[in-house]
């Protein structure tokens, strides 16, 4: 698929970053995943976006990875695109080269096995360094010759991301595959809207995509084209609605969806962070679309009896379930 194609792809569209459900020994559950990208299939979506963090793409693996991506393509019908994470995790003693070819191995994957476009998770192994700037642009002009259309990832530092100045940020979207950014600064309205009016001043052709769960009516009220969100794993509907009210200019509607959708993610999205994937896979078993023994994240921190209490009363203050 081409640069022209997605960027008219993004403009209006919603991809949910999806989970992935596992049984209790950490394995893949199968059965789950199939009814999962079936029901998926069915909703208001633009495509969905895996191997991102909701998907723990840089920690499972290369195997895992390709029957991810190769359970949702069979799933999905044509016109749903996929968006792939690509990057590297960190390790001590790694070098710089290996970081790199460790990140355009996971991107040669993607693009061999069909990926529309991929999402460049932040190179935080620069992080701090010398000629940090510099790095980051050539990272990803190197990622940008694997061919494929990018969308940046700016993600706040306490999620293991890190910042962008607005330099770094002007070189990046001169980068010809790159047709929209990502951004995921979960409390920084500001950084939102500086990163926002800059696209809005001198790149419009690049498309903003909403990460912030916990901001995310105001954040396509504040120059979204779309969203790519962790909480869409979930709740499709009730978030499409939203959006659309916005866009077809129903301002009413949007404000009572967004207030409603604000529920939703605080009661997800809360600390521990890292236990929003198993939160947003118990939803899924609450509304009966993965069975209750795929409400696993081997990689989270687990769900207390208080959280599922929790999103139990919103889900059916909000007829959710």
């Amino acid at each position: 698929m081409n640069i022209d194609t997605i960027k008219d792809k993004l403009k209006h569209s919603f991809f949910p970053a999806v989970p992935i459900p596992f049984d209790r020994n950490g394995q893949i559950h199968e059965k789950a995943q199939e009814k999962y990208v079936n029901y998926m299939n069915e909703q208001p979506v633009t495509g969905v976006a895996v191997w991102v963090h909701t998907g723990r793409g840089l920690l499972i693996t290369r195997e895992q990875r390709e029957y991810i991506f190769k359970s949702w393509r069979k799933g999905l019908s044509e016109e749903k695109i996929i968006i792939c994470g690509v990057g590297a995790r960190t390790a001590e003693n790694m070098t710089e080269e290996k970081f790199i070819e460790n990140t355009l191995e996971m991107g040669t994957q993607a693009r061999d096995l069909g990926a529309d476009a991929i999402l460049v998770y932040p190179p935080t192994y620069y992080r701090g360094k010398d000629c940090m700037a510099e790095k980051i642009v050539d990272y990803h002009k190197k990622i940008a010759k694997l061919g494929l259309p990018m969308i940046l990832f700016y993600l706040y530092n306490e999620a293991g991301g890190i910042s962008y100045s607005k330099e770094v940020l002007e070189q990046l979207f001169s980068i010809e595959n790159v047709s929209g950014i990502k951004m995921a600064t979960l409390d920084s309205i500001v950084t939102y809207q500086d990163v926002s009016k800059l696209i809005f001043d001198k790149f419009p052709h690049i498309k903003l995509l909403t990460g912030e769960d916990r901001m995310f009516g105001y954040t396509v009220a504040r120059g979204a084209s779309g969203a790519l969100v962790g909480l869409g794993a979930a709740c499709q509907k009730l978030q499409w609605d939203m959006m659309n009210s916005f866009f077809q200019e129903d301002y009413e509607k949007f404000v009572r969806l967004m207030l409603d959708v604000d529920k939703l993610a605080e009661c997800t999205f809360v600390d521990p962070m890292e236990g929003y994937i198993e939160r947003m896979l118990y939803i899924l078993s609450l509304q009966g679309i993965i069975p209750k023994d795929a409400v696993n994240d081997p990689y989270g921190p687990g769900l207390t009896q208080n959280e599922k209490e929790q999103i139990k009363n919103v889900l059916r203050e909000l007829n959710l379930c």
